[in-house]
């Protein structure tokens, strides 16, 4: 049981973190690149908190390509993987509406954020390649190391991809429920899902194939 409340307190607390920091930079700023340094700061830091407390519990995935990368990799059973899915799933919307409400919008609405384009998608691609190769070679180092390099990668990516590294399908689908800087609106969070999947795909086949150890 501790697993699964581990995986639902995590992704809860990352989304109210995504979609609360937009809209307090939206709130005290009108400049897009204050609004974005500080989301991603944010986020950065959130992650670097909840995979360090809950990793030991549950191994803190809060994101359904993790969780599908390490059942391929035959540390998750089928059971779990279900669940870690359906608990993300739920916990990222559940956190998207409290963030909304705390800040006093609409507690659901749907994004009007478009946020499309092949080169949007080939940057999702990438960088939830880029994620969990990072989680992949920092695991020999423990749950402390995995946390500091998620948390600073996905700082670093934010910033640095055209699609603003969700590189996770539970976050893109709770993404649609915020008319914030957040938000992603429906018609295109598929495109975003399937990149994922991609990338998730190409980390997992690397891997296997360059890096993995006997």
């Amino acid at each position: 049981m501790q697993k699964y409340i581990s995986e639902f307190i995590g992704t809860f607390v990352l989304l109210v973190s995504i979609v609360g920091s937009g809209i307090a930079g939206q709130q005290y700023t009108n400049d897009q690149m204050v609004i974005l340094v500080s989301h991603a700061v944010v986020i950065g830091l959130t992650l670097i908190f909840i995979i360090g407390i809950f990793a030991n519990f549950s191994g803190a995935h809060f994101n359904p390509i993790v969780s599908i990368l390490f059942f391929l990799q035959k540390e998750l059973s089928k059971k779990d993987l279900c669940l870690f899915i359906s608990i993300q799933i739920t916990a990222a919307i559940l956190g998207t509406i409290f963030a909304n409400y705390i800040f006093g919008l609409s507690i659901v609405e749907i994004s009007s954020n478009i946020r499309s384009g092949t080169n949007i998608y080939i940057s999702e691609i990438f960088a939830s390649f880029g994620l969990l190769m990072v989680i992949l070679l920092s695991k020999v180092g423990g749950k402390n190391i995995v946390a500091f390099n998620v948390g600073i990668y996905i700082t670093a990516a934010i910033i640095f991809t055209s699609s603003a590294s969700f590189a996770n399908p539970a976050v893109s689908i709770a993404r649609i429920f915020t008319e914030s800087f957040a938000g992603i609106n429906p018609s295109t969070v598929i495109f975003f899902i399937g990149s994922q999947v991609i990338g998730m795909f190409g980390a997992y086949f690397l891997y296997k194939y360059l890096f993995k150890t006997k």
